[in-house]
């Protein structure tokens, strides 16, 4: 056994530091099992060799080998060191060749998204600051409203789209306003007088989906309000979806579904929409984010809106 010393450490001082050096002799006399053979393919002597296990089982204070008749065998800790150090010189290896090989540094922004975005609109805003900020990484997460604001109050958002109207304090933007509709059952016989629109009232007595307050908060206080002032009494069913309104009314009973027009083409396609009027509801957008942010956010903020407002 090669004579160990000290406790384990690893120390910013030159008497204590475990170096690159000793760590790759430690895996070649593993590999080799002879301190002979290492030192020999390693192309140093072999004193030399065992002066540097010496220091590193030193630096580890627990015995790395176990001298048997055909030359060297790691200790039961030797092994263990044995893993991590492979790993480690691995990563030294590719380290030159990655800093060599690497573009431009990008910085990520973690953007927030809500439910019943459209496709094409939110294409149009990455699209433009994939080509106008290059060093900018979009990392993109869906949720409600309610959960990106208070990401974006911890710090684990960036920006946030929200379904309701920001908190004064943060910096905000309205960039989609959209009409909320009926997707209405095709069972159901809707007849030809409503053409493309449906009133509030033509709701009452039925069963119709809505989502849960906490999803869209406003539009839910809307709705509500305006069909009780309409005189409508549906019998309404709340849920938290985002993809499987089908199941939720299905499971509910329901024949109709309170949504966005782009989200009932993609959930319910098979289904008929129409406008909501007398009186007209809408959701609206926002873009938000705290005030006083890194330059990357601040200019993927502005793109966004610009990409927007272009259209």
């Amino acid at each position: 056994m090669i004579k160990s010393y000290g406790t384990c450490s690893v120390s910013s001082s030159r008497e204590n530091r475990v170096e690159l050096r000793q760590l790759r002799y430690f895996v070649e006399a593993c590999d080799r099992g002879s301190l002979s053979a290492a030192a020999k393919s390693l192309l140093v002597s072999q004193p030399a060799l065992t002066r540097q296990i010496q220091l590193l089982e030193r630096e580890c204070g627990v015995p790395l080998f176990d001298r048997v008749p055909s030359g060297v065998l790691p200790t039961p800790s030797g092994k263990a060191l044995y893993q991590h150090v492979m790993t480690m010189l691995r990563y030294a290896d590719t380290a030159r060749d990655a800093a060599r090989d690497a573009g431009p540094v990008r910085e990520t922004v973690e953007i927030g998204l809500v439910p019943g975005l459209p496709s094409p609109w939110l294409d149009r805003w990455i699209d433009a600051v994939r080509d106008t900020l290059p060093q900018a990484y979009l990392s993109l997460s869906d949720g409600s409203s309610n959960t990106h604001l208070q990401r974006l109050r911890e710090g684990r958002l960036d920006i946030a789209f929200l379904h309701e109207p920001p908190p004064a304090d943060l910096f905000h933007y309205r960039v989609l306003e959209e009409s909320f509709g009926v997707a209405i059952d095709p069972s159901v016989d809707i007849g030809g007088d409503h053409d493309d629109t449906w009133p509030l009232t033509a709701l009452d007595g039925l069963d119709v989906l809505v989502h849960s307050r906490e999803q869209v908060p406003i539009g839910h206080d809307q709705l509500i309000a305006a069909a009780h002032h309409a005189g409508a009494t549906p019998r309404w069913h709340f849920a938290n979806y985002t993809e499987n309104a089908h199941a939720c009314l299905r499971a509910t009973g329901s024949t109709a579904a309170i949504l966005v027009g782009t989200s009932a083409a993609r959930l319910l396609p098979d289904w008929t929409w129409r406008r909501l009027i007398e009186p007209p509801l809408t959701m609206q957008t926002w873009i938000v984010r705290q005030p006083v942010v890194r330059t990357v956010v601040a200019a993927v903020t502005d793109t966004i809106i610009g990409a927007i407002d272009a259209t």
